[in-house]
């Protein structure tokens, strides 16, 4: 007995090519939205406060900001080191 034909889809023109950056793609309640409001403040945010804001390990910061914002929504992030705080990112306009 021959297997039944299954129907594939056909390839989009869109299927390889990176998505373009949305930066209001995130939910407004979401964990990646509260980081974006954490790095637009004037202050910015450290690793260590977010950390502590999101229950978050530092590595899964970092790869959030390097990842999700730099990357997928395509945010500018600047990074300063601050001598009272230590290393400071901010999302540039």
């Amino acid at each position: 007995m021959s297997k039944p034909k299954t129907k594939t889809k056909p390839k989009t023109k869109t299927a390889g090519k990176p998505a373009t950056p949305n930066p209001e793609a995130a939910r407004p309640a979401s964990k990646q939205a509260q980081l974006v409001e954490m790095l637009k403040r004037p202050e910015g945010a450290t690793i260590a406060e977010v950390v502590k804001a999101m229950n978050w390990q530092a590595h899964t910061v970092r790869g959030a900001i390097a990842g999700a914002l730099k990357k997928k929504l395509g945010l500018k992030i600047e990074s300063d080191k601050d001598d009272a705080r230590g290393r400071v990112y901010r999302v540039v306009a």
